[in-house]
């Protein structure tokens, strides 16, 4: 019997045919972006696979890749007019583009704020009378509505960088005093006989301050909903183990579980609040630390998930292990130094794998837009998928943005991981249209041939030098 073959060349990607099996590639280099390339289909003759992508054996549910809402991205693009930002907007959350399906933002300020602020500022203002997200409305709350605009399913989860700074030991909004560069007074101007150690808590622990702060979260949730924003899950501080010069707060595992298990939870239970509580985010490579929050049983019983951040990578594969009941997100991608480059996108990328291998459902880029300095008020530039040139208006997509796209235009909620026989530098699912995505890169200087087995089907194709492929069958 004939085998029909039929090629079709669309939509900038090219689709081989075989019977009713469609296969589409598409690549990235850092000079030719979302490339269709051509695939062959090899005939069953019993010779080996480089690689085998096992289509029957389902892991983990993905939940979604995202990015995270701040105030200097959204400046950024208010150097656009409307129609070139719905183009950036679209290109982050449209179908045709990343789509992503989760979006982080920071509960008052982070980093990448204007400046320092909370929602109640008022010392000891225990009940909360003067709690007020005024300012997010004309900041993350249009951010985020731009992106609800495109995506009505979005998914937004939210962390605080720092509690109120009465709620502090030291009472202000960062725990050491420096700049970027480690040494001297910082730009916040914090006496250096006030900071505090790593392993401390720089949350004091009274009971009033842990009712007020439960309280603190109720309201953010509750005001955001009524700002037509809602909030599906929180984790209680951001880089739990860091105290840099910018807004931050470190917590010892035994008394964030305290904060957690005795007040946030019942908080949140008494205002009728279903809103997920995750642990996170963890930046401590040790997994002594989850397991401490872990010991105390309101808290543990209190958490639907685990959120690792930077190093808490290194934890993954022990504390997924031990305890696989609990969801698990990467949290903030590493966000480089502004160099936006092909390194940036390796670098990622050995991190997505590492994540995914070891259990992560959902993955988060950092800052999705920032202007072409990159540098937030403490002078750190970092990388982003987009930059806007606030002087010229020059739109540049990074090739981190298309390491996003090769994975989440693709790979939606409802989709699994798929076993590997090479899970080093390739990943593969089942999409949530029942379709097989495989993600791998070439990390060398020479064109690369693949030779895979998917299923029952073995396909070759060749990987340019220094790009990311994506292929999808079905």
């Amino acid at each position: 019997m004939k085998r029909n073959v039929l090629l079709w060349i669309g939509l900038g990607c090219t689709y081989l045919s075989v019977a009713a099996q469609q296969i589409e590639m598409v690549t990235t280099t850092a000079t030719e972006r979302w490339k269709g390339q051509k695939v062959k289909v090899l005939k069953n003759d019993g010779q080996k696979a480089d690689v085998y992508v096992y289509t029957d054996s389902l892991m983990q549910e993905v939940d979604g890749f995202g990015g995270t809402f701040n105030e200097l991205g959204w400046d950024a693009l208010q150097c656009l007019d409307a129609e070139e930002r719905g183009k950036v907007m679209e290109a982050l959350f449209a179908k045709e583009g990343i789509n992503f399906a989760y979006g982080r933002t920071p509960i008052a300020c982070s980093d990448y704020a204007f400046a320092y602020y909370s929602y109640d500022d008022v010392k000891d203002d225990y009940e909360m009378r003067n709690f007020n997200v005024g300012r997010d409305r004309y900041t993350l709350i249009p951010y985020i509505k731009e992106a609800l605009k495109l995506r009505l399913d979005l998914k937004l989860w939210a962390s605080p960088w720092t509690p109120p700074i009465w709620m502090k030991i030291n009472e202000h909004y960062s725990l050491k005093s420096h700049g970027v560069d480690k040494l001297g007074t910082g730009h916040n101007r914090l006496d250096p006989r006030r900071a505090t150690f790593i392993h401390t808590t720089g949350f004091n622990m009274q009971v009033g301050y842990l009712e007020a702060y439960a309280l603190y979260f109720s309201k953010y949730i509750q005001e955001y909903r009524k700002n037509g924003v809602n909030i599906s899950m929180v984790m209680p501080q951001n880089e739990i183990a860091w105290q840099p010069a910018w807004p931050s707060c470190t917590w010892r595992p035994e008394d964030l579980a305290i904060f957690v298990g005795k007040f946030l939870a019942p908080q949140f239970k008494k205002d009728g609040i279903d809103t997920e509580i995750w642990l996170g985010t963890v930046n401590y490579p040790n997994p002594d630390y989850v397991r401490a929050f872990l010991k105390d049983k309101d808290a543990a019983a209190a958490i639907d998930g685990i959120g690792v951040q930077w190093t808490g990578k290194q934890a993954l594969p022990v504390i997924q292990r031990e305890y696989p009941r609990y969801r698990y997100m990467q949290t903030e991608n590493e966000c480089g130094d502004g160099e936006n480059d092909w390194t940036s996108l390796e670098r990622s990328w050995k991190a997505v794998v590492h994540c995914f291998n070891h259990g992560v459902s959902s993955y988060m880029y950092w800052n999705m837009v920032l202007d072409e300095t990159g540098k937030s008020g403490w002078d750190w530039a970092q990388n982003s998928l987009v930059r806007v040139n606030r002087q010229t208006r020059e739109v540049v997509y990074t090739d981190e943005f298309y390491l996003m796209k090769h994975l989440s235009h693709f790979v939606q909620p409802g989709s699994r991981r798929l076993k590997v026989s090479a899970p080093g530098n390739m990943l593969a699912f089942r999409n949530h249209e029942g379709k097989t995505v495989v993600v791998t890169c070439n990390s060398g200087p020479q064109p690369e041939k693949r030779n895979l087995q998917i299923g029952g089907q073995r396909l070759e194709f060749e990987l340019p030098p220094l790009s990311l492929a994506t292929l999808v069958c079905g």
